[in-house]
């Protein structure tokens, strides 16, 4: 009993229609609120379709929570009503459940109105007069701008897909001089200018192994078409095995495997290579390069570095 007391005096619940009268077919507004102190839970009433039999919902809004600087916390829901029935609507005490208990708000009467006296000597009619629709211009503008918004983004995209078409025609169509040079002529100036800079000799062996190893890659590319600058040394080596190997040139397959692995060590272990370690490396790309380059009789093909 205390317990309900105290409920009684922390919560307050209330139901309040906007007007107690309402034309035939015409919607009223029916609020409900509960009033309570923060941390109490408090269940609005819930209906299905009518809050009392031909007392019809025709719409309802979600339930709004608002806390106020006191501490307490408003819940309130708005229902709109309607009936189709002349007569005198009683909605009753609505329950709201306060934690374990139930708090009910006061009843109130809605009288629905006929606001026109029927003649049953005439034929059954319309109750208002059949009215034509207006047309509704701004919904027929925004439709006209909204095409003409996208054909625009069609035109402008297809006028981007031109131009980027023709600049990557334009782009191929221009040819790197480097790849009209043989690839063992272009191989060799590379490591010439390596061994001029003798970067090994300040220290910088990971930089060095990454610039001999690109060169050997992209010559390999260019010599036998293997993507050699995409793959690890462990494909480019099982990828040109058979091809060195089938030349009798296992002992050059032998010096490249060496080279290749080493330049891991360096780039990915951090090893630290010795100067003759440096220069044989170096040798070796100089030899693979001389003993796979195109012979006089034989027409080199021109291949796009990979």
């Amino acid at each position: 009993m205390k317990l309900l007391l105290s409920i009684l005096l922390s919560v307050t619940v209330n139901a309040q229609l906007d007007s107690t009268s309402l034309w035939l077919g015409a919607q009223n507004q029916l609020h409900i609120t509960a009033v309570s102190n923060n941390g109490e839970q408090v269940t609005l009433p819930v209906f299905a379709e009518e809050i009392t039999p031909d007392l019809e919902i025709v719409d309802r809004s979600g339930i709004d929570r608002k806390e106020q600087k006191s501490g307490q916390v408003t819940l309130s829901q708005d229902y709109t009503i309607t009936a189709f029935k002349d007569s005198l609507f009683l909605i009753p005490a609505l329950p709201f459940v306060v934690d374990n208990d139930t708090i009910f708000s006061q009843p109130v009467s809605l009288n629905v109105v006929q606001p026109f006296v029927l003649d049953t000597t005439y034929a059954i009619t319309d109750i208002k007069p059949i009215q034509k629709a207006t047309i509704y211009w701004w919904g027929i503008l925004r439709w006209v701008l909204l095409l003409w918004l996208i054909a625009g983004i069609a035109v402008i995209a297809y006028y981007i897909y031109l131009r980027l078409s023709h600049k990557d025609a334009a782009q191929e169509e221009t040819i790197d001089p480097e790849l009209l040079r043989p690839c063992d002529e272009v191989a060799i100036e590379k490591l010439d200018k390596i061994k001029e800079e003798k970067k090994w000799e300040e220290g910088k062996q990971k930089e060095y192994f990454s610039e001999l190893t690109f060169v050997i890659r992209e010559y390999i590319g260019r010599r036998y078409g293997i993507r050699s600058t995409e793959k690890t040394s462990d494909q480019t080596l099982q990828s040109i095995r058979p091809i060195l190997v089938e030349n009798e040139q296992k002992p050059l397959y032998e010096q490249l495997d060496r080279m290749l692995r080493l330049a891991d060590l360096v780039k990915f272990a951090k090893w630290r290579t010795t100067p003759d370690e440096d220069m044989l490396s170096l040798k070796a790309a100089y030899n693979f390069v001389n003993e796979t380059k195109h012979t006089e009789e034989e027409k080199p093909q021109q291949q796009e570095v990979n």
